[in-house]
Formats: structure tokens, C-alpha cells, sequence
């Protein structure tokens, strides 16, 4: 591994390539914050496929992706003369020490929980208005049940236990069983995924990450369905359900 001198070192030839790509590069002149928001959020997307696929090398490449966009938008912070990568910098380093008494104070605490809920109290202390003020509007709806659940289980607002988790998602369920408008059913479901995620991460299973494990699987499955089928000189779109269910069980196997 490198020394802390050579990633120092790297981490400044970044900032000079950077200067010289807002210079010199007509592409990287024409961009603003506005322009890298989406091409920021598909390198984020495609870190985190390559962390599910647990391919470190992968990781490696989408790591620098998403830090040559942090550091853009910190050239450009620059260029406002509002903030540069110091600034950034700093500020965390302010607010990870404000927010670890318990490593750079005299609090005193006896475990991860206990860390997290003087987290979210001293982020009132900072001003924020709400526990829930710093869940991100866009974060996709299971991501953002999944902090919002874990937020408020910082200061206490959870259930005391997975069993009393899963009775509530029992009772979300009969709810969607048995309501019959639609517009209702509709909000039902969504109580129900809810309790289902809440259950999930009290258990210790992060719910996003499942259901694409799951996502990825069957596609695999699928494709491999597709090439079975081709195999046997069959259209899929010709067969019955049941004639399909025999392909894919033939492809769980292959699996």
C-alpha cells in the first residue's frame, strides 16, 4: 500500500489535472454543478453495482469516477469564489470531529447504538430543525424508508424488537388483503413495504441491497431460460406458463 506521503502526492496531481482539464478541454469547460448532477448520480449507481458484484477492482475504477466528480464540483465551487477542496475538506474534518465526542471529547459510550444516537442528536445541535431534515428528497423510496427507519430508531423511536416487527408487518398485510378500493389498497401496499423494510434492517439485512441481489439473479436466470429455450429451437413467446416453468427450472438447476 502507499505511503500517506505518495496519496498525498496523488491526490495533488488530481487537483493539477483537474486545473488543466477546466482550462485546456472544451468538454470539462462547458460543465456546472447542474450538468454532472445526473452523470454524478449513474458513477454512484455503478459503484455500488460493483460493490453487490464484490469485484474490487471494479471498485477501484467507480471509486475514482466519483472522486474526480467530487473534486469538479469543488473546482467549480472554486471558480464561484464560494468554496475550493479545502473548504470541503475542513468542514468535514469539523463535523467528524464534532460528531465523535466520545474520540476527540470526554463522552463516554458503550457501543454502536449508543454512537449513533449522539449522532443524531448533536446534528439537532448543528441546527438542524428535524431528525428527519437530512433524508435527501430524491433518495429512491426504499433507500429513503430504510434511513428514514434508521434515523428515528436514533433517538429511541423503534420497536422493541424483530418479533414485534414482523407482527406489524402481519397486520399490514390483512390490511392490503382486505381493503378493496383501489386509491386505499395502493396506500396499504406501501405500509406494507414499509413494515417489511423496517423488519428487514432490524434483523440486519439491508432490504435495497436484497432486492437487487435479487434483481441480478433473475435476470441471470431468465437470459439463461432464453438460451435453453433457443437451444431447443423454441420461442418463448409461443409457449404456455407451464411449458415456460419447466425452462426455468431446468435453468435454476443450470444456476
Amino acid at each position: 500500500m502507499n505511503t500517506k506521503q505518495e496519496k498525498l502526492e496523488a491526490f495533488g496531481r488530481l487537483l493539477d489535472i483537474m486545473d488543466d482539464l477546466r482550462e485546456k478541454c472544451p468538454w470539462d469547460q462547458k460543465q456546472t454543478l447542474e450538468s454532472l448532477r445526473h452523470l454524478t448520480l449513474e458513477e454512484t449507481y455503478e459503484l455500488s453495482d460493483a460493490i453487490l458484484q464484490n469485484d474490487l477492482q471494479e471498485i477501484k475504477k467507480e471509486l475514482g469516477d466519483v472522486l474526480l466528480h467530487l473534486v469538479f464540483y469543488a473546482k467549480i465551487g472554486s471558480e464561484k469564489e464560494s468554496f475550493d477542496i479545502a473548504d470541503v475538506i475542513n468542514s468535514l474534518n469539523e463535523k467528524l470531529i464534532f460528531r465523535h465526542p466520545h474520540i476527540y471529547g470526554d463522552t463516554e459510550v458503550k457501543d454502536e447504538e449508543e454512537v449513533k444516537q449522539n449522532w443524531e442528536k448533536l446534528k439537532l445541535k448543528e441546527g438542524n430543525k428535524s431528525i428527519l431534515g437530512g433524508v435527501p428528497k430524491s433518495l429512491p423510496s426504499m433507500v429513503k424508508a430504510y434511513r428514514i427507519q434508521d434515523k428515528v430508531k436514533g433517538i429511541g423511536f423503534e420497536f422493541h424488537d424483530a418479533e414485534d416487527a414482523w407482527k406489524k408487518v402481519d397486520e399490514e398485510i390483512r390490511e392490503f388483503h382486505d381493503e378493496t378500493d383501489l386509491d386505499k389498497k395502493e396506500q396499504e401496499l406501501g405500509d406494507v413495504f414499509f413494515s417489511l423494510i423496517n423488519y428487514a434492517r432490524i434483523v440486519g439485512i439491508n432490504p435495497d441491497s436484497a432486492l437487487e441481489r435479487t434483481n441480478i439473479k433473475f435476470i441471470s436466470r431468465f437470459q439463461k431460460m432464453e438460451n435453453l429455450a433457443s437451444e431447443k429451437n423454441l420461442k418463448l413467446a409461443d409457449l404456455s406458463l407451464e411449458e415456460m416453468d419447466v425452462l426455468w427450472e431446468e435453468a435454476k438447476q443450470l444456476q
